[in-house]
């Protein structure tokens, strides 16, 4: 899988991250609770991690892209959907 097939994995919404760029609010694709990442630009413009769901403890593949401004686009899915 590739950062071209992001979108099909998980929801972002850049519009909840207006006011803070180094934090990414998602929704766990296995309970569908909101929770938020820390993205870090300086990890470089593509990242690929796996961190647990805070409410249901489930793990998440999480991909995060950078554009050129430095935003953030944060995709979580299931270790599944890898």
């Amino acid at each position: 899988m590739d950062f071209d097939d992001l979108e099909s994995l998980g929801t972002y919404d850049s519009d909840l991250d207006a006011e803070l760029d180094d934090v990414a609010h998602v929704f766990c694709p296995y309970c569908g609770e909101a929770g938020e990442l820390s993205v870090d630009p300086g990890g470089g413009a593509l990242q690929e991690y796996v961190e647990d769901c805070e409410v249901c403890c489930q793990p998440w593949l999480v991909r995060v892209r950078f554009d050129e401004e430095g935003q953030a686009s944060v995709i979580v899915a299931t270790l599944d959907d890898e």
